[in-house]
This record gives structure tokens, sequence and C-alpha cells, in this order.
């Protein structure tokens, strides 16, 4: 009977990825696809093909998921992306008959149909449309083959694995499935459920787990550090798996995890995130970066599990529809970024991820610090009520502007936010800011590390602010190479959707003389009211602040197409150097958002969740 159901189960998984991948297949059809396929089931860390091997088959993955390899240069796997259930692999030998260009391993327990060369053939003979869909699946594969980090699939089956005392996984996971009911089907399972109808072993229990799967999007296994034998059976079953810990406790490894670690392969290791449990009384997490040096995870999340919007935020990070916003760099234009993210929360619009470059790295820092908006926008406008940029070097040897009062700016503002000096490990929010090495010659990401240094590199403009030295390197602005860090943003774990906020001129400024002005010239022209000036030069700080990020201007283009909600408020007449319009600028980039907000279609509104 057990067979029945089985066999049924796969011919109607088999039936629903193939019309969701190729759209609507005749009857004739599937019912000739389903005689011709073969069923292949992997156990974590089985080789699906080898690099190299001849191509003479296309699968389907129907549960569990796939890791793939591409040797590099020196030969050493080099993991290129993740496949979860309803995905194709191997279709590129269907068309080409080249060998197979990378190696595909099962991370866990996979379930997969093989479709042989032949019987491929036959397939699209009787149906054209399903060529076609396919290269259409093959190009998008293409386009994204070169990412560093392509976006994994979101996990179907989840272990919460407490690793603290007195923590329960139960209620956590009720209130877990509550948030993730939004993206699709949800269910809660313990050993419970199984011992219930005579604790059945082996070959039964997976069958019943791919059941599970099959029917539902997003599978909770809590496991149970006191049952080694169950916990195993829950990890090795696991697309990801949640350690749960209160972060009131040491830091110290619990056994279970202990006994993980030493089962660990380097090949078909689980994606491990760190969910740190707060009481929802507190205002600012501190030393979160003990717990995660400690252990080798994928990620982590600052979390008070008794809150909603924390538990909706985990939600969105878990089924990959988390919402990242990018800030671009721009000096005191940089306060728009404060009016545009007020208005998104207004609206509804709830951010999970932040991260931008130097003024923008600022402002990310202070939206991820999680405060109320008039309470973050407080603290920001007493921070800048001393010019940053005020503090000239008497003797400019290294850059024109000491940078003493830029450190003190954001020391207050740390201390007012987060209760002193903090590590990003400390967020509540996901953060990164970008810098640039001198040294080497390259971009560089912070996503932890002391906060306070971090955005001090970032917004180092070279010759207008000192280079900090991090490690024996000299860093400095991360306008340089990359002042609208889109691209970084797409890489993070769980954000499905993008905001930019670009702070780059809308038009080109032309010149009307025709010869640079002298020092004398350009001095006596200060003197003039305002609109008799002849000369729109910039001043020397200005032109510092610009010129370096002329590279990643260039860029700006290849950004934009990568958001989903793009803003680039006008800021007329705004200067990079006007710390003193802090309001008016903040004004303006509310204004902007409005804008931006009330020209979009329905559809999109609805997809936004849009308020009114």
């Amino acid at each position: 009977m057990i067979e029945d159901a089985e066999a049924q189960r796969r011919f109607d998984a088999l039936t629903h990825y193939l019309t969701t991948y190729f759209g609507v297949i005749g009857k004739s059809t599937m019912r000739a696809i389903h005689q011709a396929v073969e069923w292949v089931e992997l156990n974590a860390g089985e080789v699906l093909m080898r690099q190299g091997d001849a191509g003479d088959a296309a699968f389907l993955t129907l549960s569990g998921r796939l890791r793939v390899y591409v040797n590099g240069e020196d030969g050493a796997p080099r993991m290129v992306r993740e496949l979860g259930r309803g995905e194709v692999t191997g279709e590129m030998s269907l068309y080409t008959g080249e060998p197979r260009s990378a190696t595909v391993i099962a991370i866990r327990h996979t379930l997969l149909a093989r479709l042989g060369k032949a019987h491929f053939q036959a397939l699209i003979a009787r149906n054209p449309q399903v060529s076609v869909a396919l290269t259409n699946k093959i190009i998008q594969r293409l386009q994204t083959q070169n990412t560093s980090a392509p976006p994994a699939p979101a996990p179907v089956m989840v272990t919460l694995l407490p690793i603290t005392d007195g923590v329960d996984p139960v209620p956590f996971a009720q209130r877990l499935v509550q948030a993730l009911l939004p993206y699709g089907r949800a269910c809660v399972v313990d050993r419970g459920c199984f011992a219930q109808e005579g604790d059945p072993e082996g070959a039964d229990v997976i069958v019943r787990l791919d059941a599970l799967e099959a029917a539902h999007d997003f599978v909770l296994l809590v496991a149970d550090p006191q049952d080694m034998d169950w916990t195993q059976l829950c990890t090795t079953h696991s697309d990801e798996i949640l350690l749960l810990a209160d972060a009131t406790q040491p830091p110290r490894l619990h056994p279970v995890e202990q006994a993980l670690l030493a089962q660990r392969g380097q090949v078909t290791e689980v994606a491990e995130t760190l969910v740190l449990l707060h009481p929802a009384s507190t205002r600012h997490p501190s030393g979160m970066r003990r717990w995660i040096d400690r252990r080798p995870v994928t990620g982590h999340v600052n979390l008070r599990p008794t809150l909603d919007a924390d538990m909706a935020r985990l939600g969105r990070l878990l089924s990959r529809n988390a919402v990242g916003l990018v800030l671009a760099g721009g000096g005191a234009r940089g306060f728009a970024h404060l009016g545009i993210w007020k208005v998104l929360r207004d609206q509804g619009v709830e951010i999970d991820c932040v991260g931008g470059t130097s003024m923008g790295a600022v402002m990310s820092a202070v939206i991820a610090a999680d405060r109320g908006i008039d309470e973050t926008l407080a603290i920001v406008k007493r921070a800048f009520q001393a010019n940053p940029t005020g503090d000239y070097n008497l003797l400019p040897l290294i850059s024109l502007i000491r940078g003493e009062r830029v450190r003190q700016i954001i020391r207050r503002s740390l201390d007012e936010l987060m209760g002193g000096q903090v590590d990003i490990a400390d967020l509540w929010k996901g953060y990164f800011c970008i810098a640039s090495n001198y040294s080497s010659g390259s971009e560089v990401r912070f996503d932890r590390g002391d906060l306070a240094k971090s955005l001090r590199a970032s917004i180092a403009i070279p010759g207008a602010l000192p280079p900090v030295v991090h490690e024996g390197e000299l860093l400095c602005d991360g306008g340089t190479f990359n002042n609208f860090p889109v691209d970084v943003m797409r890489q993070m774990r769980g954000v499905g959707k993008v905001i930019g906020v670009d702070l780059g001129a809308r038009t080109l400024r032309r010149l009307n003389f025709h010869e640079t002005p002298s020092p004398w010239a350009l001095l006596w022209d200060r003197f003039r009211p305002r609109a008799r000036r002849r000369y729109r030069m910039p001043s020397l700080v200005s032109y510092l602040l610009n010129v370096t990020i002329l590279y990643s201007v260039s860029r700006q283009p290849q950004s934009r197409r990568m958001t989903d909600l793009y803003f680039n408020p006008p800021l007329h007449r705004v200067g990079l150097l006007q710390w003193n319009r802090f309001s008016a600028i903040v004004r303006q980039g509310e204004a902007h958002a409005h804008e931006v907000l009330e020209k979009m279609p329905d559809a999109e509104r609805q997809r936004w969740g849009l308020g009114g």
C-alpha cells in the first residue's frame, strides 16, 4: 500500500513540476513522459554527475537538494549554486552532447526523475513549446553563471535545534509557521508525530518525510538534543538548520553541536543559521560576535521571538522574501536616505537587510539599529549639528580634513543608538558596508567587525579624509569601487527584493566657460552674489568627493537594473557639504519617495504591500 501511495506521489509531483517548468503539456505526452522517466534516489554526499562525464540525460529534482561544483583553474571544486525541488539539471547535454560542465552532489536524501536524450527528442517533437521553455531556462542560467554567489532556493526542510538550556523549540516553531504562511504551506514535525504511530524506523520514516515535503512548502523539524538519533535524522534531511540560542547565556558550544561538527562533510555540509534569541525588552544586543566566532555558521539573526515584527522578519529571510535596502554615498545629500526610509516605513514596507557605501553606509547603520523613526532622525540631526568636514589640517600631508569630527559624530551616534562601541554582528538587521583597500587595490565588504571603524573606512574620501589602517593595510572610501552596491545586496542570503536609493546626478551640468579660471579669479567670483557668479566650479573638497566615485558612476546603469524599486531624488541645489540643511534634505527625500510610490501601478503597489 505504501508503495502504491509513494508511486502516486511521485507521478503527481512529476506532473506538477513539469507543468510549472514547461507550461501546459498534452495528456498523451505526459503519460509518455511518466513511462519514459527513471527514478534516481541519492543520499547525502552521493554524486549525480561529474564534470567531464558524458552527458546523455537531464534530471528533474522532485525532493531534496543538490549542490553544483565547477573545478577552478587550480583543480579545486568551487560551489556555484544550489538546486531545490522542481529544478532541472544536465539539460545542456540534451542539446550539445558535450561532456558535463559541472559536478552535482546531493546535500541530503534527494529524489530525481531522469529523462534520457532519446526520450527528450521524442518529447520536443510532440511539443515544440517544451524546447522553447527549456531554452529560455538555459539562457537565464547562463546569464547568472558568473555570479559569485547566486541566490539559493528557499529551504523546504528546516531543522530547529536548541543549543542552550531553557529554549523550547516547539512554541518557537509554531510562531515561525505563522510567519511563513504568507509564503506557502507550512507545518511542524517533532518526534511525537512519529511516536504516535508505532515509532516507525528506517525507510518508512524517509517515505513519510518525503510525503510531508511534497505536501508543504516549509517543513519545520523540531530536533531534540537529548535524542541524537532523531536529531541526526532531522539534520540529514534538512536544507537548513536553525541553531536556537538564548543570547543571555554563555556562548559555549553545546554537546549536540560538537557531535554535529564531527559529522560535517566538506561537500555536503548544510547551511546553518545562528538565531540569537533576546528578551523583548532588549534595546540593543551586545557581544554577539563571541557566539559567531565559535561556530562555522552561514549567518546569524538577532531576534526577539515574542515580537511579531521580528518573527515576520525571520519568515521573510527563511522564505527568501526579505527586503534589502541599498544606500549610495553622497555626502550631506545622504540625509535624503532617511526621508525615503521614513516614507517606506509609513507605507508598511519593512526593511530586513541594509547596506551602503560612504554616507550611505552611515545611514544604513542607523537604520539597522532598528530604533523608531522619530528617535533615529533626532539622533542623526543632533550628531551632525557640528560640520563633520570643518576641521581642516594645517599640514595636509595625507588629507585636507583631520577627520576627528567625523570620528566623534560616529561615536556619539552609536552611543545613543547602540549604547557604545559595537560590532556589526550586534545590529538587529542584516548589514554591510563597502570600503576600498588602497594597499591591494580591491573592494572590501564589512559584514562583521568594529562598526565605528568600518564606517570610518567607508567614508574616508581619498585626499579629503585620512585613510583607516586595518590589519596592516590602508582602507579608504568605498565609492572608489562601488558607490551603489546593489550587487552585494543581491548576494545576501534571504534577500528576494532590493530597494535602491541612488544619489547620482540626474543630468549633466555643462559649463559656460572654456578654461579653468585662476585661483584669484575664483576667489573674486565668490564675493559676488550667488545669482551673478560666473564660475560654477565645485570646491576642492567637493571635487575630491566626486572624482573618487567616477568608476562607480560608470556602473550605475547596471546597478539600477538590479533593483526592484529605484529612487533617485533630484535634490535640487543641495551640495555634498551642506550639513546644516538636515531637515530640508530629509523632506526632499520624503517628497521624492511619495512621488515614486504614487506613480506605481496598482499591481506593483500590491506586490510591495503598500498602504494608502
